[in-house]
């Protein structure tokens, strides 16, 4: 699975070629905060958006285009805002400030209906632990994409940290 996300200008023209040039990829695009982005996301191939909150309007526009939301949410008011919108799948961020583990663990009993990926001051040490807990379907953190490897095309090293970031889940 893939994440791109609408922060640079040539982020649809991107998603665009990961989709064409990798039909078996799953690519899913982020930073998705205006209701004209979903359906350009779906048309360029993104299978899946995630944005950075949840209102009436991109309710709409995720419904509309198809597009399946994770939607973020912070606080319990945000996941029953987002329960109530019939979402069961949230990116709690940022997960680390936001209680991290202790917070999906508190959030657990009163909304045992509800699958988290948590996201923001994840690392590579500390998804294990994350993916531990029942609540946690998937984790999110930029340790995959390292920006000297971004910079430098270090694409070896991106490929590495992704590999390994695919074994943590049959930890």
């Amino acid at each position: 699975m893939n994440g791109y996300t609408l922060r640079t200008p040539v982020a649809l023209a991107a998603i665009r070629v990961i989709a064409d040039e990798v039909p078996e990829a799953i690519v899913g695009v982020g930073t998705l905060t205006r209701p004209d982005e979903f359906a350009a996301a779906r048309d360029v191939g993104a299978r899946f958006g995630v944005s950075p909150g949840l209102t009436p309007a991109l309710i709409e526009a995720a419904r509309e285009s198809g597009l399946p939301l994770l939607p973020r949410v912070m606080t319990p008011s945000d996941v029953i805002a987002a329960r109530l919108a019939g979402f069961r799948e949230l990116k709690l961020f940022p997960a680390r400030r936001a209680g991290g583990l202790n917070m999906l663990r508190a959030l657990a009993g009163p909304f045992p209906d509800v699958t988290f990926c948590p996201t923001g001051g994840i690392t590579a040490e500390t998804a294990p632990a994350y993916l531990a807990l029942p609540n946690v379907g998937c984790v999110g953190g930029s340790w995959l994409t390292p920006k000297a490897a971004l910079l430098a095309g270090d694409w070896g090293r991106i490929t590495e940290l992704a590999r390994e970031a695919s074994a943590l889940k049959s930890r």
